[in-house]
């Protein structure tokens, strides 16, 4: 994962596509979330579990659904079917040049008229330490908004389009249905202001002009 800092903290995202036209075409059909997911061209190498996974927040079960529907139809491959949850209702899919994305509300049944509205976007990057990484990007100026010990941390940005939340390596992987293992590139990239620096997994912040 490589992360470039600009002026601006809010938090920008750019998936690492081998055709960067042909991706934003196939994810405009699946979640249609326009500005809010960029992409660059490149060609290093990834195998296996990658280290992250993107989520899509959004206000009901029929929202996960259609969201799920349309990935499907655009090429998506469904890990994790749609289903209720001890924290409501879910389903996780991976894009075709393999970025693992899950899809999750927070309520178990429709509650109003039918949406396809993101409420947020969430980067959960998977650590060895998730208290280490939490001050390691709290010296860096980032607030922490929710923390749960060494499980979960979550950054304030209200302005972002892009939540940033840490959670340990393994569980991240369980969480997106596939084995831990996974070596090379994260093949993602950050546009942030908080400098340019390595963190403590190794990836990369690397600031713009």
């Amino acid at each position: 994962m490589e992360i470039n800092a600009n002026t601006s903290t809010d938090i920008n995202v750019q998936l690492e596509v081998a055709d960067p036209e042909a991706s934003a075409a196939i994810y405009e059909a699946a979640f249609g979330l326009g500005d809010r997911l960029g992409f660059r061209a490149s060609e290093t190498p990834s195998t296996g579990f990658r280290g992250f996974l993107l989520s899509l927040v959004v206000s009901q079960p029929s929202t996960v659904d259609s969201l799920v529907g349309t990935a499907v139809d655009a090429g998506f491959t469904v890990l994790k079917p749609a289903k209720k949850n001890l924290w409501g209702y879910g389903a996780v899919v991976q894009a075709p040049e393999g970025t693992i994305w899950k899809i999750a509300t927070s309520k178990k049944k429709d509650e109003a008229p039918f949406t396809r509205e993101v409420d947020d976007v969430v980067l959960l990057m998977g650590v060895s330490d998730v208290k280490a990484s939490k001050q390691f990007y709290t010296d860096r100026g980032l607030t922490a908004s929710r923390s749960f010990g060494g499980k979960y941390a979550e950054f304030a940005n209200p302005s972002s389009p892009i939540t940033l939340a840490l959670y340990p390596r393994k569980a991240a992987a369980k969480e997106a249905g596939v084995p831990l293992e996974g070596t090379g590139s994260h093949r993602i990239v950050m546009d942030s202001g908080i400098g340019s620096f390595t963190d403590p997994d190794g990836f990369v912040w690397e600031a713009t002009a």
